[in-house]
Formats: C-alpha cells, sequence, structure tokens
C-alpha cells in the first residue's frame, strides 16, 4: 500500500470512530444573528442514529460492516481503497523546469461538520434580558472541598538499571501503560467530570470559531494593513477559524446530544491590535484549560483525540502573539490551569446562549484587575498608565489607541518595535522581577456569563492575602500589602524553573491569582487551592 493510499483508508476508519453524530446532525438552524436558535435534531433510537449505545460496553462494536472491512483490511496492509486509483501516470507542469508524475485518487468525503460557517457580521452585545436560572450545575456535593491525600501505596515503581522488569505482552511492548491490552477504543465520555471538562472544551471552541471569523468580518483589508497584518495574514486567520469548526465537531461527537451549542458573544476590541491582542490571550487560557485537565480524564480515548486538538491551538496561540509583535514562545513549559480557572477566564465574553443549553459545574471566580498590566502597543511597557486596557473584564486586551509617537508598532527600531514578526525581542521587557505590581479584585456575587446566569463565588475565608503566580511548573507566591478594601500590591518574583536564569518562571501571558494561603500544589493537583483563591486574573509579563 502506498503511504498516500494508506492514509486516506486511515482518516476513513478515524471519521467512522469519532462520528458520534452522523449526517443526520447537518449544521444548526442559525437566527438572523447567524448563531443556532435551537439543539439541533438528533431523531433515531435513542437519539444517537446510526450509532452505537452510548451505554455500549463494547463502544463502537455496531460499526458498518463496510468500516469493520476497512480497518481489517489496514490491519491487514491491504487498503480497500488501494485498486480505486487505476489510471496511468501523467504528467503536468506546476512552474519552469518543474514537472511532477501524478494519478488521479478518489476523493474521500468527510464527516459533516456540527457549525455555521460564518461569512459576515454577526449579532454580538452584551446581555440586556433576566436570567431564568442562576448558578452552576450542582448535584449535592458530598464534601466542602476534596481532602488531601499522601501519596498513592501503589506508585512505587523505580528502573534503577533501565532493564525491564516484567515480561513483554507482545514483542516491542513493554509491560504496563493504559488502553494498550487491544480492546477496541470507545471515543466517548465516560463520566460526570469527563462530560463537564468537554462540555467547557467545546464553550472554548465555539467561542474561537465566531472570534476568528468575526475578526476578519467587522475589520476592513486597509485595517489589516495598518497593523501590519497581510491578505495571507487574514487567510491565516480564516483558516484558523475553519480548523474550530473541526474541533467543535469532534468534541460535540464525544459528548453526544446534550453537547452545547453556539453562543452569541460580547467581545472587548476596536481596532485590530486589540483584536489579536485578544486573541492570543483567549487562546492562552483555552490551551492551558485543557492542559489542566487532560491526564486527568476517566476516558483514554477522549483524551488522545483532545489532545490532537489542543496542539493546533497552542499553535494558534503562538501565532497570535507574533501577529502582536512578542515574543513567540518565551517560556520552556506550557501551564496547564483548572476548568474553573479556565471557565471564570471565558464566561465574561459570552453574552447568550439558546434556552436549554446544558450548563456547567465550575466555578466562577471574581475578577482580579491588574491595575498596571503591561500595554504591548507601548515600545516602552513601562509607562504604562493604570486600566490602561479596553474594559474591566477579566482578560480585556491593552488599548491601541494610544499617540503615535509612543506605539512600537510605528518603529522599526530593534529591541523596540512590535510589528507583527516570526520573533521580536524586546529591549524593555513588559515586566521585570521586582516590579510593583498593583491589585484591585471585585467582591463575589456579581452576574456573568452565558444569559447573565452565572454567579461570581469563593469560598476563601481566611485573612491573608497572596499573589499565587501560576506560569510553567511554578505556583510561586508573594505576600500582598493591603492598602485598602480588596485592593493591594505586591512584587514579581524572581525564580527560574531550571538553572541560572534562562527560564525565568514569570514570563509570556500567565496567570495571577489571590489566595488567602500560600498552600503546596503541584501541575497535576493545581485545583486544590481552588478552596482558597478569592480572585483570578491575567498577566502580560512577556
Amino acid at each position: 500500500m502506498s503511504p498516500m493510499k494508506q492514509t486516506v483508508a486511515s482518516a476513513a476508519l478515524m471519521a467512522s470512530l469519532v462520528s458520534a453524530a452522523p449526517a443526520a446532525w447537518g449544521a444548526p438552524q442559525g437566527s438572523a444573528g447567524g448563531f443556532p436558535t435551537a439543539r439541533p435534531s438528533w431523531g433515531g433510537q435513542g437519539g444517537f442514529p446510526n450509532f452505537p449505545n452510548p451505554t455500549d460496553a463494547a463502544g463502537f462494536s455496531s460499526l458498518s460492516s463496510a468500516n469493520s472491512a476497512l480497518f481489517s483490511s489496514i490491519v491487514a496492509g491491504a487498503s480497500s481503497v488501494a485498486s480505486a486509483a487505476t489510471s496511468a501516470p501523467t504528467v503536468t507542469k506546476f512552474g519552469p523546469d518543474s514537472q511532477i508524475a501524478w494519478s488521479q485518487v478518489p476523493t474521500e468525503t468527510g464527516y459533516p461538520v456540527r457549525s455555521i460557517q460564518v461569512t459576515g457580521p454577526t449579532s454580538h452585545g452584551p446581555y440586556s434580558g433576566t436570567p431564568t436560572t442562576t448558578g452552576a450545575l450542582m448535584s449535592g456535593p458530598t464534601a466542602a472541598s476534596i481532602p488531601a491525600l499522601p501519596l498513592n501505596p501503589t506508585a512505587t515503581y523505580y528502573n534503577a538499571n533501565g532493564k525491564l522488569t516484567k515480561p513483554e505482552p507482545a514483542p516491542y511492548t513493554p509491560a504496563g501503560g493504559l488502553g494498550t491490552n487491544g480492546t477496541l477504543p470507545r471515543y466517548q465520555v465516560e463520566s460526570d467530570f469527563d462530560f463537564e471538562s468537554i462540555a467547557l472544551g467545546l464553550y472554548q471552541e465555539w467561542i474561537e470559531l465566531d472570534l476568528f471569523h468575526n475578526g476578519i468580518a467587522v475589520f476592513s483589508e486597509q485595517d489589516f494593513l495598518d497593523a501590519g497584518l497581510s491578505a495571507e495574514d487574514r487567510s491565516y486567520i480564516e483558516f484558523m477559524a475553519d480548523q474550530e469548526s473541526g474541533h467543535a465537531t469532534l468534541l460535540s461527537n464525544m459528548l453526544g446530544q446534550a453537547a452545547p451549542p453556539q453562543c452569541t458573544y460580547d467581545y472587548p476590541f476596536k481596532t485590530v491590535r486589540e483584536y489579536v491582542d485578544f486573541n492570543q490571550r483567549l487562546t492562552r487560557w483555552g490551551e492551558s484549560g485543557v492542559w489542566g485537565f487532560i491526564n486527568h480524564l476517566d476516558s483514554r480515548e477522549v483524551a488522545q483525540l483532545l489532545a490532537q486538538s489542543i496542539a493546533t491551538e497552542a499553535r494558534q496561540q503562538m501565532s497570535f502573539r507574533q501577529m502582536t509583535g512578542l515574543f513567540p514562545m518565551p517560556v520552556w513549559f506550557e501551564t496547564g490551569i483548572p476548568q474553573s480557572w479556565s471557565w471564570t477566564y471565558l464566561a465574561p465574553y459570552i453574552s447568550s446562549c439558546p434556552a436549554n443549553t446544558t450548563r456547567l459545574a465550575w466555578q466562577n471566580f471574581p475578577t482580579l484587575h491588574i491595575v498596571n498590566n503591561a500595554n504591548p502597543n507601548r515600545f516602552s511597557p513601562n509607562d504604562t498608565a493604570n486600566f490602561e486596557v479596553t474594559g474591566r473584564r477579566i482578560a480585556d486586551p491593552a488599548i491601541s489607541t494610544i499617540p503615535a509617537n509612543e506605539s512600537c508598532l510605528n518603529t522599526d527600531v530593534v529591541g523596540y518595535s512590535c510589528k507583527p514578526a516570526i520573533s521580536r525581542n524586546r529591549s524593555e521587557p513588559l515586566s521585570f522581577a521586582g516590579k510593583k505590581v498593583l491589585l484591585q479584585w471585585e467582591a463575589p456575587g456579581l452576574a456573568v456569563g452565558p444569559n447573565n446566569s452565572y454567579v461570581t463565588a469563593t469560598s476563601a475565608n481566611g485573612t491573608d492575602r497572596y499573589a499565587m503566580w501560576v506560569s510553567q511548573l511554578n505556583a510561586t507566591y508573594t505576600p500582598i500589602t493591603l492598602t485598602g478594601n480588596n485592593t493591594g500590591y505586591t512584587f514579581q518574583p524572581n525564580g527560574s524553573v531550571y538553572g541560572d536564569g534562562n527560564d525565568p518562571i514569570v514570563n509570556g501571558t500567565m496567570f495571577l491569582a489571590v489566595t488567602d494561603s500560600d498552600l503546596y500544589v503541584t501541575p497535576f493537583n493545581l485545583s486544590m487551592i481552588n478552596p482558597h483563591v478569592v480572585a483570578l486574573g491575567m498577566y502580560m509579563a512577556g
């Protein structure tokens, strides 16, 4: 089998395995604003037409005979489509002095996407109605928090000499691993934790799908050119929106008929510079939100496909940093954050959702404002004024409408320019160790999120206040000096993940929390700090 033909067959197999919503799904019906007004019709027995019962222990045991045959042919190394491309090779030209052989190959149609490919402006703005329900989804919590436990007593493996310690179950297959015993994969969520995590991820994919399209629709070609972005850059952003249609479809399929639909949104930007800045912030928490829960999922199959989608989001985040004129990846490790953190960052930008949209169980924390957060549009970021942002929501971008002679977009001087580029170094950094950081945080109890139907809350009841800097592999605390009710300041810490300063802990677009405890946590159990979180914010460190 040729590599190309095997890829076609494998792609068809993967599509058949992950497609919980078949062709009957189609695109949701849109409202005048271009957003779905109701969940699409599912029909069929049990609500999953042409799809195996989601409780079937065998998962996808009822695959069609055609797909089963395809699976068998791939295992055997002989593709059922290999004979389809039988026409004799011919020659065509693609450019001067360039020739390449080609052959007619069959077209494999993919499964339909669950999205609306928006090509023009859509309805946006704040919600002005009255919510019919409020608060996060709950089901009688059995405890106030998860208790801290000692090390798992079975976590004892250590290999001192690098030799195999147990017989291999098959050649070239060391003993151990999860999902390696030959069981047919089942690409569906397996617990409430899985469902709520993937549903949160789907809310994120929907806003990215709309957001990337929206910027192309509302800003002119000249607006982009003025921000240093060409027609090719706009095409790139449009392609990122198309990627999100695939991501939204994938997550919807793994959830089933209760998958949340697309909503309407309220964005905080008025210029292209503010648009790409908001995009790099939104994709930062979107990516980090998945890294925070992916290894806790009960379904390893779902985690596998989710990882393959979030790897794309990581590239999007880096690309938007490049469009903002920032250093593309200033850290050695990317951060993972808990689901309630991700939902706290996302919810303020969702205006409303259709009736009966699946609600989430995650917490919405109060907003932390970094009063003197650096403005990446300035060639001298340390001249940033207080609240130099477009609004007072948790991740609003920095204003770009500053005087022309203060903008880094209007200079080509190396070390000071922030014109879009593959990479930029800043002679004057956005932040630095020892910087005095001014903080102000909201009280709990504010309406937020879709239809203003969620309420910010905190269970922190201690009197101490710490700034928790969450970046890379670290959670670093610094004391907060209180200057008033819900206001204070702290100083940016100075430390490295490894080595002597080549990888400072505080860098990039990162997360900052106010807590009432300096509880020791690690990347795998960061959510243990949630009961102590007073407020959350986003810090522009570099």
